[in-house]
């Protein structure tokens, strides 16, 4: 395809990391997934990774450890704030704890939770915020962290398409009790399947080891908050005290996943040259709405939205895009609300949702990879300056 959705950014470092790990004979969790998890939390400036085999798996041992503090757990009928616009995954393990989802619309030119909704959106229930940065631009986590910290609010960032972006000089995926981050094929860093989670307080990371790990004891420290230790070694090593899951990655994806963080900032900003030229081409144009970034963006894609006020007509967009070979998909999941799934959930709406439904209806994305895509961009340019007359 002239402009694919999405490319692989690996390289000789990775088919070696690979070999290695063959060659020791070591394929589950181990050495290499350790340091991969030292390394990446570092990266962060956080003090705790834990990896796990993809980032839907980060969100639901993130939600699990939430519902097994000692103080304060998440309960079932808890209210939870999120987004209209997100992956499934960011929704499902809310629902599977017995957590009610209030969504808010997102702004049109973000496409990020609409902040100022966050009051409204308020109950005496409401016991945390899932904000999510979509497709590399940051969403307002410094409004959500201050409106969480001032009604004692867990804040659950899901960072899985925004890895390495960027606000008020603080990288997303560190304003949460929990970040989550996903090593998909697509995503900023890929390790085939993979994702991790990060956080600074102990006990969460505890609990998080715990449940990544048929909620067990051996992955734990002596010292660990979460229980105390008996003298039998025999049984100790085989302890359950969680009601976990076996969510755990391989050494060869953490092997790639080494080689990948130290590619990380020459890769974001290819893409973030990439970007630059994308806005200019199209900001300004009043045919279509791109996203304004909100700090700086580690542009997972392309987002443009056509613009409902000229009568767009996306079916003819798309036979264009596909006639140019170019690649193109939903923004994310869509609104969520649109899915099937949703009659599974308790939810409702805090105010009317339309932000969310107009980016659904007339909005797509198209790739944007670690290497140079001036020639493609340039193309899309075209196609739709010839399409959307």
């Amino acid at each position: 395809m002239f402009y694919e959705l999405a490319a692989s950014s690996w390289g000789p470092e990775e088919v070696e990391a690979m070999q290695r790990v063959i060659a020791s004979g070591q394929f589950t969790m181990g050495a290499e997934v350790a340091a991969f998890e030292r390394e990446f939390a570092a990266y962060f400036g956080m003090k705790h990774g834990i990896m796990v085999n993809s980032g839907s798996s980060a969100n639901l041992v993130g939600v699990a450890a939430l519902a097994y503090k000692k103080d304060r757990p998440l309960q079932r009928g808890d209210e939870v704030i999120v987004p209209a616009i997100s992956w499934a995954t960011t929704y499902h393990p809310l629902q599977q704890y017995g957590l009610k989802l209030r969504f808010v619309d997102v702004e049109l030119d973000t496409l990020n939770m609409d902040v100022s909704k966050l009051e409204q959106a308020l109950t005496p229930k409401t016991r945390a915020i899932v904000p999510v940065s979509i497709l590399g631009n940051p969403a307002g986590l410094d409004v959500i962290r201050a409106f969480a910290d001032a009604h004692g609010l867990y804040v659950l960032e899901d960072n899985c398409e925004s890895m390495d972006a960027e606000l008020g000089g603080k990288k997303t995926g560190t304003f949460g009790d929990l970040n989550t981050f996903s090593f998909f094929f697509s995503h900023h860093i890929s390790t085939m399947e993979g994702g991790m989670i990060l956080a600074d307080d102990l006990e969460l990371a505890h609990l998080c080891r715990s449940m990544r790990a048929h909620g067990w004891t051996r992955d734990l420290p002596p010292d660990t908050p979460l229980y105390e230790r008996r003298s039998s070694d025999h049984f100790e090593a085989y302890r359950f005290i969680l009601p976990g899951y076996n969510v755990r990655p391989l050494e060869l994806e953490a092997a790639v996943g080494r080689q990948q963080l130290k590619k990380l900032p020459a890769m974001t900003a290819a893409r973030r040259k990439n970007l630059k030229l994308f806005q200019e081409l199209f900001a300004g144009d009043e045919r279509f709405i791109i996203q304004r970034e909100n700090g700086t963006s580690s542009s997972f894609s392309f987002t443009i939205i056509l613009n409902p006020a000229r009568n767009p007509d996306r079916e003819k967009v798309f036979a264009a895009l596909k006639g140019a070979d170019i690649g193109f998909r939903i923004i994310t999941g869509g609104c969520f609300l649109r899915h099937d799934v949703l009659k599974h959930y308790d939810y409702d709406t805090v105010g009317p949702i339309e932000n969310a439904y107009l980016a659904h209806d007339l909005g797509f994305f198209v790739g944007n990879h670690p290497h140079d895509l001036t020639a493609q961009i340039t193309r899309l340019r075209e196609v739709l300056d010839t399409t959307c007359r």
